[in-house]
């Protein structure tokens, strides 16, 4: 189909009010413009978020509020959300990074939307508008289904997580730019503080705490058709220390109960589930020792 008409409506109210005519929410354009070029996009209209005002980035109290419409590159450079840098950085490149926002990156599908992963980590929840006012929901429950008819995604909210206690890998084919084989995204407490550099190391150059894991939430991406919470690994984890040979445990039980991969460019679905307990244990390495 042909676009007819590009609107750029200035209020979150605006955007809902254009989408129920079935005009497609555009942040950046990362995504949909690729559909529109080669005329595959099934809509004849365009909805931009850019003066929609949804592109705030705040951190206040410990806990993130991000727009929609936020690009990468602006969540990467606020202050409060440092510890998402080094996953931002694996997303695609600079030039994309200034374009994506983070409202995209919840729908994009995988092995793409690492920013997504590490937002249900974070049991993030998603401020959404539509014709019957606005809802809070889990991430997990828009990363599973989407959001209704006439609705959009207006903003994230997420608890920062303490100093020590986040956790984020991801393997691809380059250093940089490139979409995941398995990207791991996790919030994980100890009894006496987190995996760090002053514990016990192992054969592999693990370094662990002496305490047992009190809480835990792991993210997957690239090995499901959207992201996926590990909870076999999480299940098992909980009440055990941080070991090579809990984590390996840990990454065979996700690997056999929580993914369901895929074969694509990158790699195939048996090579994503043989490899992923290796990168689930490699999360939890501290970068000093890596």
């Amino acid at each position: 189909m042909v676009i007819q008409a590009v609107h750029m409506p200035e209020s979150a109210e605006a955007v809902v009010a254009c989408s129920a005519r079935g005009g497609w929410i555009m942040g950046g354009g990362t995504v949909v413009m690729p559909l529109v070029s080669s005329g595959a996009a099934p809509v004849t209209e365009l909805v931009s978020l850019r003066r929609a005002g949804l592109d705030g980035v705040e951190v206040r109290d410990g806990v993130a509020r991000i727009g929609a419409a936020a690009t990468l590159a602006a969540v990467g450079e606020h202050p409060g959300l440092a510890f998402l840098r080094p996953a931002l950085r694996t997303i695609a490149s600079p030039t994309i990074r200034n374009q994506a926002t983070l409202g995209g990156n919840l729908f994009v599908a995988q092995p793409y939307g690492d920013l997504a992963v590490c937002l249900l980590a974070l049991d993030a929840t998603c401020e959404i508008a539509g014709p019957d006012g606005r809802r809070d929901v889990p991430v997990a429950d828009v990363l599973g289904s989407g959001v209704g008819s006439g609705e959009v995604v207006v903003a994230v909210r997420a608890t920062v997580p303490e100093p020590g206690t986040w956790y984020y890998h991801k393997a691809m084919r380059r250093r940089l730019n490139s979409a995941a084989i398995v990207t791991v995204a996790s919030v994980t407490r100890t009894a006496d503080g987190a995996v760090t550099g002053d514990g016990v190391g192992t054969s592999d150059g693990l370094v662990t705490s002496d305490g047992v894991v009190t809480s835990v939430a792991i993210a997957l991406g690239g090995v499901a058709p959207r992201p996926v919470r590990a909870v076999s690994a999480e299940r098992l984890l909980r009440g055990r220390p941080l070991t090579h040979e809990v984590l390996t445990e840990a990454g065979e039980a996700a690997a056999r109960g929580d993914i369901d991969p895929f074969d694509d460019a990158y790699a195939s679905a048996w090579y994503r589930r043989r490899v992923l307990p290796v990168h689930l244990r490699r999360a939890f390495i501290p970068p000093v020792v890596r």
